[in-house]
């Protein structure tokens, strides 16, 4: 049965978790471990605080954070009470964070206290100070045990809401419609301002629905998300995924292969999603032999091509049964194509799959040459938050998204992605834009014009070259740009390698011709 027709929205799903799977592991972080009804029932207790705190149906809600518990119990009872999710990249400096929280309108803001040695509190603070305040943003709660003056902890969040009856919290996550927006994920585009993808619960119910049914997820697997909740992979792949199959989550709050491996042989982990450098780097950890991975029997990758080595040292080296690929992106709420149970190495390999049931893709070019790739059908974007002009360049009149990215089709319909219109490239798995890079750079004041690309790199598959040209008279050095740079974006943002030039090459329109940069030599 189709996901959004079963559950309605995402509370109802979770209600319905706690119904059919009440007695079962639904999250495991470290020695807690929380059952479906456990979990349900501090849903409700978020929920409820919600309420308390006044968010009515439509507010936004907003989450900085790392893959907790708490974030699932957040989120969850953030979207019960009707709310809009508005999950920030946790790799955010403060005013990254800060303008996204500004463009949503977030009433409420549930931020983590200190991760990988940053206090982001501290960072919200000087932001805000040093910016154009918050004005919508009404509420502050650290999930830590301590929190300033005017924020709150969770703790102290959710006994605000003792005095709202269960009644009325089950009233109110059943009067929520498959219609109305679940989050907005927010994904800068070429113009380096940041554009929120709205996503229904419908929409988000109906995929992954889709996605459990043809990775073969089932009751009883034990899941390790790496990938971040801020990611539809993570969050609707991970978290909405298991509520729909009764599996176990544990989440895994930073990528390490050590962790990773510790992890799957000590709760048995059986599915695996993640980038093709995270299971390269299991495949080739020293002391993979002295784990159990025994259990690990499904992994799901994208957002690269795999090489077909990969895939036959987890089938053989590993015992993985099952081994996908897929691709999606925000504005098609997370899926578009997935390679199917049963296909061959090669075309899992090589490809993405095929479309995902009731969508169609094409791409604008003959059948096996290169062309933009479009997506229609349920799964794409109602369009961006507040943003007709943005939406409009993307969506056309009759349903298509034009993806930004460049791939072929071959005659069984498998997709393979080559290339991408946007300039956008892969930073260790997280997606860096350059003209978004290049707005910010251009804020030093010794830099005059600048261009960034997308530069092969052995560890984090590409990062970013900076070409800039400085201001005369000045002697700002490419690691002092690097320095400065590493203290304002968020670290996958931040150029590698800067190279100062007299000035960059442009076309008859002004614009930069990337394709020179690229042609100007390896480094």
């Amino acid at each position: 049965m189709r996901g959004d027709l079963e559950w309605g929205s995402v509370p109802g799903l979770v209600r319905s978790a706690v119904e059919r799977y009440p007695d079962v592991e639904a999250v495991v972080e470290g020695r807690t471990r929380v059952t479906y009804a456990e979990l349900g029932a501090r849903v409700e207790r978020s929920a409820a605080a919600c309420l308390a705190h006044g968010i009515e149906p439509g507010d936004r809600v907003a989450i900085w954070a790392p893959n907790t518990l708490d974030w699932i119990v957040a989120a969850l009872g953030a979207v019960s009470a009707g709310a809009v999710l508005v999950p920030l990249n946790t790799r955010f400096k403060g005013a990254e964070a800060a303008d996204v929280l500004r463009r949503s309108g977030a009433r409420l803001l549930f931020v983590t206290g200190t991760f990988l040695g940053t206090s982001y509190v501290a960072s919200l603070r000087r932001a805000v100070g040093e910016g154009e305040g918050l004005p919508a943003l009404e509420q502050v709660v650290v999930l830590a045990d301590d929190a300033p003056a005017d924020y709150r902890t969770l703790k102290d969040f959710l006994a605000s809401g003792e005095g709202v009856g269960t009644a009325e919290v089950r009233d109110r996550a059943a009067a929520v419609e498959g219609v109305w927006p679940s989050d907005i994920v927010f994904t800068s585009g070429t113009t380096g301002r940041p554009k929120g993808a709205v996503i229904t619960h419908a929409q988000t119910l109906r995929a992954y629905e889709i996605w459990s049914d043809l990775a073969g997820l089932r009751q009883g697997d034990r899941y390790l998300i790496v990938n971040p909740f801020f990611h539809t992979f993570g969050y609707k792949a991970g978290v909405i995924a298991c509520l729909m199959r009764g599996a176990t989550m544990i989440p895994q709050p930073v990528f390490n292969v050590d962790t990773v491996l510790a992890n799957i042989a000590s709760e048995a982990v059986s599915v695996l999603p993640g980038p093709p450098t995270l299971l390269q780097s299991l495949l080739d950890h020293p002391a993979r032999t002295s784990y159990d991975l025994s259990a690990l029997r499904l992994v799901v990758t994208g957002a690269a091509v795999v090489p077909l080595t990969l895939v036959e040292r987890l089938r053989d080296e590993l015992g993985v049964a099952t081994v996908l690929t897929a691709y999606g992106l925000s504005e098609a709420s997370g899926i578009v194509t997935m390679c199917r149970r049963g296909d061959a190495p090669s075309v899992i390999a090589s490809t993405s799959g095929r479309a995902i049931p009731d969508t169609e893709v094409r791409v604008e070019a003959p059948l096996g040459e290169p062309g933009e790739v479009l997506v229609r059908g349920f799964n794409v974007m109602r369009g961006y938050f507040e943003d007709e002009a943005s939406t409009s360049e993307v969506l056309s009149p009759d349903g298509w998204l034009r993806t930004g990215d460049v791939g072929v089709l071959d005659e069984a319909g498998n997709l393979r992605i080559t290339d991408r219109l946007k300039d956008m490239f892969i930073a260790g798995g997280f997606n860096a834009y350059p003209a978004e890079i290049e707005q910010l750079l251009s804020l030093h004041p010794d830099v005059t014009d600048v261009a960034v690309i997308g530069v092969p790199d052995a560890r984090l598959g590409e990062v970013g070259k900076a070409y800039v040209v400085r201001r005369e008279g000045a002697v700002l050095t490419a690691d002092d740009l690097i320095a400065w740079a590493r203290r304002e974006m968020a670290n996958y943002k931040v150029p590698r390698a800067v190279e100062f030039v007299g000035e960059l090459p442009r076309n008859a329109s002004g614009k930069v011709v990337k394709g020179e940069l690229r042609a100007m030599g390896e480094w």
